[in-house]
Formats: C-alpha cells, sequence, structure tokens
C-alpha cells in the first residue's frame, strides 16, 4: 500500500471563501483525488486554499490536512447532503461488515452553508436505510456537516465547523475515535431546527473528546445508543473539556430501551447555555427504561441565560430510567440567572411530568453529588428546589455541599418531591445550606437518613 500526497491547488482552482463563498465548483476533481485511494491504499489531501464543492466520499486510509482556519470547503447552496460522509445505500450493512477505516481530518474550516441547505431528503420506502429514519424522527435523511456509517480510528483535529444545517458530525457504528481542538460555530443559527453539534449512535465505544467549543441549536454533543440500531451500546468514552457559547442544550445521554451506556466521564464544562444542561435519561417511550450503567460527571460550571426552548421548565441534569450509579463531582452554580432546577431524579421521558404506571417504573440505584455549591447574591433563585425528587432512588448520597441563598428570605428547599419521589436512603455527609425554608420539603418521603455534619442556618 502507498499513501498518495496531492496537493490541491495542483489539480484544482481554489478560488472560494471558507467564510464567503463563491468561487468554481471543484467536487469532480476533489473527489477524483479521494478516489485515488482504490488505486493506491491510501491518499493524503493537502488543502492549501478554500474550495468551492458539494459533497466528497472518502474511503479508507485518507487524510484530509487543511494548512490553516483560511483553507477548507464552501458547500454549494441546495446540495442537501454532508460536506464530507461515506452515506451510501446500505448503511446497516457497512456498519455490520465494512466500516471506513483510518481517517484523520485535520485543520480547516467546514462551512455547509446552512440558510441554502434542506433540513432534510426523503428516503426511499424500498431501501435498506429507511428503518434507520423512522416517523418518530419525523423526517427522512437529515443534512449532516459530516456522517460516518461505520467508522474505525477516526481522527479529527483541529476543524472549524461552520453554520451546520443539522448534526454537524454524526457517527454510528465506531471504535477508536479522537476529536481534538474542534470548534463549532453558527454565525446564521436557526431557532428549533436541530443544529446539533457532535453526536454518536451507538454501536460504538472508545471515544476521546477535547477541547470542544462553540455552539449548537440543540445538543452539544450527544451520545445515543438507541438512535439509529436499537440496543447498540456505547461504551468507554471521555469527554474532557467542553467551552460552551450559549449552546441551547449541553450533553445528551440518550438510552430508550436497550442499548448500553457504561463507562463514561464527562468532566471540565463551562460556558453558557440556555434551556437545558444534561440530560442522562429514555426521552422517548420505546417500551423499556434505557440501559445506564457507571456515568461520571465532574467540574461542571455552567451559568445560565434565558431559555429559548418554552415546552418545559429548563433545568441543568434531567435524570431518568433504569440507571445504576451517578456520580456527580464538583458542581457549581454561581450567581444564578433564574429558579431553575439543577438536578430533577426520576422523570425519564421528555413528558417530565408523565405519570408513570405503578407496576412498572425506572429502577435509579444510587445518585452520588460529591461537590455542589450554589451560591446567590439576590433573589433571582430564592425560591428554587434544586434537586428535586421525581420517583424511586434507592440512594441518594450528598457530600461536601454548600448552598447558600442570597436574598435572606426562608424560601426553597435544597431537596423536594414531585408526583411520587422517594428516598430508600439519603446519605448527607459535610452539607452546609442557608435560607432555605428546610433541607428536604417532606421527610415523611425519606425512608433512612444517615447523616454526618450537617448544618443548616
Amino acid at each position: 500500500m502507498k499513501i498518495k500526497r496531492i496537493i490541491a491547488s495542483e489539480i484544482a482552482v481554489l478560488d472560494s471563501d471558507v467564510v464567503n463563498g463563491g468561487g468554481t465548483d471543484v467536487t469532480e476533481q476533489l473527489q477524483a483525488a479521494l478516489d485515488e485511494a482504490l488505486i493506491y491504499g491510501g491518499v493524503h489531501l493537502v488543502m492549501d486554499g478554500a474550495a468551492l464543492v458539494r459533497s466528497l466520499k472518502i474511503h479508507s486510509n485518507t487524510t484530509i490536512e487543511c494548512l490553516s482556519l483560511s483553507c477548507g470547503f464552501y458547500q454549494v447552496g441546495g446540495t442537501d447532503n454532508a460536506i464530507i460522509g461515506n452515506y451510501n445505500e446500505n448503511l446497516p450493512e457497512t456498519v455490520r461488515t465494512t466500516p471506513l477505516r483510518n481517517v484523520r481530518i485535520l485543520g480547516g474550516t467546514y462551512n455547509q452553508n446552512c440558510r441554502e441547505q434542506k433540513h432534510h431528503t426523503p428516503i426511499d420506502p424500498s431501501s435498506p436505510n429507511a428503518n434507520l429514519f423512522p416517523p418518530d424522527h419525523d423526517y427522512g435523511h437529515p443534512t449532516f456537516g459530516m456522517e460516518f456509517w461505520g467508522v474505525e480510528n477516526l481522527t479529527v483535529r483541529d476543524v472549524h465547523m461552520v453554520d451546520f444545517r443539522s448534526y454537524a458530525f454524526q457517527l454510528s457504528g465506531f471504535k477508536n475515535v479522537v476529536f481534538e481542538n474542534v470548534r463549532l460555530e453558527l454565525p446564521n443559527k436557526m431557532q428549533g431546527q436541530n443544529q446539533d453539534g457532535i453526536h454518536f449512535s451507538g454501536p460504538g465505544s472508545n471515544v476521546s473528546l477535547k477541547n470542544i467549543s462553540g455552539d449548537a441549536g440543540d445538543d452539544f454533543i450527544a451520545f445515543s445508543s438507541d438512535d439509529y440500531f436499537p440496543g447498540a451500546p456505547i461504551t468507554d468514552v471521555l469527554v474532557d473539556g467542553v467551552f460552551l457559547e450559549e449552546a441551547d442544550q449541553a450533553v445528551r445521554l440518550y438510552s430508550c430501551k436497550d442499548g448500553r451506556l457504561d463507562r463514561i466521564t464527562i468532566r471540565n464544562v463551562t460556558g453558557v447555555y440556555r434551556s437545558f444542561g444534561f440530560y442522562i435519561n429514555c426521552w422517548f417511550q420505546k417500551g423499556g427504561y434505557g440501559n445506564f450503567g457507571n456515568i461520571v460527571f465532574e467540574n461542571i460550571d455552567l451559568r445560565a441565560v434565558d431559555p429559548n426552548f418554552t415546552y418545559r421548565k429548563p433545568m441543568l441534569f434531567s435524570i431518568g430510567g433504569d440507571i445504576e450509579c451517578l456520580t456527580f463531582r464538583n458542581v457549581t452554580n454561581h450567581l444564578p440567572h433564574d429558579n431553575r432546577t439543577l438536578f430533577e431524579i426520576g422523570s425519564p421521558f421528555h413528558e417530565y411530568m408523565k405519570v408513570l404506571p405503578e407496576d412498572n417504573k425506572p429502577r435509579i440505584g444510587a445518585v452520588i453529588i460529591d461537590g455542589l455549591t450554589v451560591f446567590e447574591n439576590d433573589g433571582a433563585a430564592a425560591d428554587a428546589e434544586y434537586i428535586k425528587i421525581f420517583d424511586t432512588v434507592d440512594r441518594l448520597i450528598l457530600r461536601d455541599v454548600f448552598a447558600i441563598h442570597g436574598d435572606g428570605e426562608r424560601k426553597g428547599h435544597l431537596i423536594s418531591f414531585v408526583k411520587d419521589g422517594n428516598i430508600r436512603t439519603l446519605m448527607m455527609n459535610n452539607v452546609m445550606t442557608a435560607g432555605f425554608a428546610s433541607l428536604v420539603s417532606e421527610p415523611q418521603r425519606v425512608g433512612r437518613v444517615i447523616s454526618d455534619g450537617v448544618r443548616t442556618e
């Protein structure tokens, strides 16, 4: 096998602009260069300028390297397809038997020109892909920025994805994936259009995301085990360094039936969000309550602004489903903008007040909140109920909690109950609160309390 190195300006006219577009459509020339991988075994395409393109398909052993952020791609209006990807007419078979291998996307700007692309295109009902986009998705094949169906050994580094029409990146059936120093920008953001950021759909494993920044018009990062392939797990994930700039939502962990989410760590998440922080739940009602194993969040300091979604109240964490153990370390709510709840525990669906059948309820094993700081200096959150329990929680463990109301009036509670909420065992260690009406709204809903070093003013 030989990796053929190709300089883009030697085979195509690079007279476009990654911000403003224009220029000559050079899709055919660049696609021919990428297809050289089928002859030589691999291609290293060096982008030394900006190209106007429609959609490019890549093969195994391909590197696309842009020499600066002024180099890259601007998508022709009306393309309605990914800028880069391996979409084909039989994705289930591709994911199962013929994954794309050894792909690197290095540097540059990829501008999808979202205002001139359709949100999605119809799927032929007879296509093997028809079942991947079922009716509850409400549309056919979304116009992703980049899409990889079945990929092993993928690196995306130092890339700016701009004005993506739906998800910036869609991956399903993945193994050994690295995203580093990736930025998502939406100067032409559209309300309620599912302009998600980086979206992983199971099956998949071995993922590292580091230093991801910017904006998204829905989930900034999502891991969805039961999305396109039901029962497909996602395991062994590290997300380290997320910087939000008024993204609608932060991170979603989604499992609605059997697809397991396990061995996942998400840490060092900062910046500003609008409506919802983290969803760890089923979302859809598909006959199950998901399959959540051991998941850890740490060093979370997100600041809220006015929500743009109003179909439900804003929150930081929504937790619901069959969950073994969730750990939250060093969560900060500093000078809150409003009285949004920090932890909603026990509601599995997007209809978060839905009454669940008595003989079929989700099971939440342990929720550990190890380090929570709430600091207020005015009355914006004076009546906040920071931890709301919607259904049975086997064990809620609070350690090193410091929560201070700021307006001097005694309102709200650290822990309150909604619907059938109850806690079988509540363990508290080094908990200090001030300004609440009481620590727990209805103590009779707690089966057993184990406490040490609890002080309330």
